[in-house]
């Protein structure tokens, strides 16, 4: 057993509950959860544990996490401007007129030429409109609205399949039409089973009024779509007994919280709501025990919200439906997870972006908040304040779920009061997935900030970047980290390191012999340390394994040093095989480039901020070239981040010996 499962063990990490001695009555004692291990998809055990569960579990209808919309008093108690904001809302979702249609050849359109949004875009729409006129009616609670939503949970339970053209290959028909003789669970159907859960939780009297059958409908389909095929199927790959070639990642939690809450709010028998209850917690059980013990996610921060974020949400429907009983907030785990978004944070709403994630990307404050307070957490509950109260400021999110909307609107009163505080920790180090973050002064964007990984380059939304960093000066961008375009067919295909952003050649990494990194589990890399001082911090690595042979590198020792206050130096010492195609350091940048100097090219300032501080990067001009490629950014996801160009500085060694160093220093402008 690895020192890292043995922790996992020690932590009690698994979600199932141990079966009470003896019915459950009062109030009890706290049911403790036990691992388990996993690879056990076999469904006669689910009957395990299922009177411990039973026993902890609410009654069906007992559990109320927030008002319904008959407690007049709970939703006229927020405040009145969030209630006209809602009924507008509701207003214009009323004017749109007749739901919109969904042809099968829309959903077709991603197989034959690989557009995922030409279907999932008005499918989207049904949604947000749907909210929006749901809680319009919350909030003014005089029937207006019920027509209108009647017709949009009537228009989306006449969907053929609530899956995603990208995800329908789940079924045995494989990617083509959904077969409607076989419903498959992905993020689609659990996304939109929550919404019409929910949606009978707030409504379901009011709905009674415009006909019984609505309701009935509902549970049916809740039943048909999501709570059967979860139930009496394990061969999801998301499920993680049987990846087929998956990594497990965000799928899981997110599919499991929208399961448990679906299960909770419809299902109505009490066996067969533990028994979701019990398989859902052996399936997350599984996401949680792939996780190092520093909390650590690889899908990068803007997939935090759908990884650690969903698995608190579906940790915390099972603490609210059971009063606490079922509970795991006090597992170190745990709260490492939910810790990770707040070293993430660069500043300014950035952050860290190794592979597929956005470097400016949208955290939920009122969950971040929430989770903070589950786990005991006061900065990271401080910090989900803080984003909060910034999120204030401009226009309401579109936060998606409604499950998330509704606890932050009960919440706001609250959360406009907490203390709030960006903490901007000096340094941050995951072992597990050997990622380092490094700014001159704790509690500031002042300045010089870094951050740099290890691992590996078959990381769950992988990228080729072993040994890549990022850089900001005064919380702007320096040296950056691409990030994805949209997500297309090719992206989840065999093609995508064709795709440049996913290649090694657009990261903050070498080229060795004209060859790139390659992907796979064994391109990783070796000898990595971090150490971190008052006066500087520094990590290092070989990364000579995350080339593939014909690159011809015995060693490549990377050093990066934050001398704090002053500097940033990059040191790369390397021994070649043999020499051959061209060897060079790539710095990516979307900064204005001028060569000034011998020696010396100076990053203007940052393109939204003209009065931002540049910087110069020194070299030495007799053993480096310099060679600068711009890329013209089309993709909408990166303009929106990065404007319209990007560009590749290239330091190319110019008599390129076996044994070889490059230094290169990165200096601030004066402020």
């Amino acid at each position: 057993m690895t020192e890292n499962s043995a922790v996992l063990s020690r932590c009690l990490i698994g979600l199932l509950v141990l079966l009470l001695s003896a019915p459950w009555s009062g109030a009890g004692p706290t049911l403790t959860p036990r691992n388990l291990l996993a690879g056990e998809p076999e469904l006669h055990q689910l009957g395990r544990d299922i009177p411990a569960v039973q026993a902890a579990l609410l009654p069906h209808g007992e559990w109320e996490p927030f008002p319904r919309a008959s407690d007049r008093a709970g939703w006229e108690g927020l405040a009145s401007a969030t209630r006209e904001r809602l009924i507008a809302d509701g207003d214009a979702a009323l004017a749109e007129g007749p739901w919109l249609t969904l042809p099968a050849t829309k959903y077709l359109d991603y197989m034959r030429n690989g557009d995922r949004r030409s279907y999932q875009a008005p499918w989207a729409d049904r949604r947000n409109r749907l909210k929006a006129l749901v809680l319009a009616e919350c909030a003014e609670g005089e029937g207006r609205f019920l027509d209108a939503i009647t017709d949009g949970v009537w228009a989306i339970c006449e969907e053929t399949s609530w899956v995603y053209p990208a995800h329908i290959f789940m079924q045995r028909a494989g990617s083509d039409l959904p077969d409607a003789r076989e419903q498959v669970v992905d993020l689609g159907a659990g996304e939109t089973a929550a919404l019409i859960s929910w949606i009978d939780y707030l409504l379901g009297p009011e709905l009674d009024t415009v006909s019984p059958v609505i309701r009935t409908r509902i549970a049916h389909e809740i039943q048909t779509r999501i709570l059967d095929p979860c139930l009496n199927r394990a061969d999801f790959w998301w499920m993680a007994w049987d990846t087929q070639g998956h990594p497990i990642n965000n799928w899981n939690p997110w599919i499991v919280a929208n399961w448990i809450s679906s299960a909770l709010l419809i299902e109505k028998d009490p066996e067969l709501r533990a028994r979701h209850i019990e398989k859902a917690q052996r399936v997350i059980d599984i996401f949680i025990n792939s996780y190092p013990a520093d909390g650590g996610c690889d899908e990068g921060p803007s997939y935090w919200g759908r990884a650690g974020a969903s698995m608190f949400e579906a940790l915390d429907w099972m603490h609210g439906a059971s009063n606490g009983r079922i509970s795991i907030f006090d597992d170190p785990l745990i709260a490492n997870m939910g810790r990770y978004i707040l070293t993430a944070h660069v500043g300014n709403g950035w952050y860290k972006n190794f592979a597929d994630a956005n470097a400016r990307t949208f955290v939920d404050g009122a969950l971040t908040y929430r989770y903070g307070k589950a786990v005991g957490d006061d900065e990271l509950a401080a910090f989900g304040a803080w984003l909060w109260q910034r999120q204030q400021e401009g226009p309401p999110p579109n936060l998606g779920s409604i499950g998330r909307v509704i606890p932050d609107l009960f919440l706001a009163a609250e959360l406009a009061e907490v203390p709030a505080k960006d903490p901007l920790p000096r340094d941050g180090w995951l072992p597990d997935l050997q990622i380092m973050t490094a700014r001159d002064k704790a509690g500031t964007t002042k300045g010089l900030y870094f951050t740099a990984k290890g691992g590996h380059n078959d990381e769950s939304h992988n990228h080729n970047d072993v040994g890549s960093f990022i850089a900001y000066l005064d919380g702007l961008p320096l040296i950056i980290d691409v990030g994805p375009e949209i997500y297309t067919a090719k992206t989840f295909s065999d093609q995508r390191y064709e795709i440049w952003t996913m290649r090694s050649g657009w990261h903050n990494v070498p080229l060795v012999n004209g060859v790139e990194q390659a992907p796979g589990r064994n391109f990783a890399a070796r000898d990595v340390n971090y150490e971190a001082t008052d006066e500087f911090a520094r990590f290092s690595l070989d990364l000579a394994a995350a080339y593939p042979p014909e690159a011809r590198v015995d060693a490549w020792h990377r050093a990066i040093t934050l001398n704090r206050g002053i500097s940033l130096e990059l040191t790369d010492t390397f021994v070649l095989a043999e020499k051959g195609g061209p060897t060079a350091q790539h710095f990516v940048t979307n900064r204005p480039v001028d060569i000034d100097a011998a020696g010396r090219i100076v990053l203007g300032p940052f393109p939204d901020a003209p009065e931002s501080r540049s910087a110069a990067i020194h070299f030495d001009p007799q053993k480096l070239n310099v060679r600068i490629t711009n890329f013209e950014v089309t993709d909408s996801r990166l303009v929106g981040v990065w404007g319209d160009l990007v560009s590749r500085i290239e330091f190319v060694v110019t008599s390129p010996e076996l044994h070889g160093e490059t230094h290169l220093v990165i200096k601030p402008s004066t402020p």
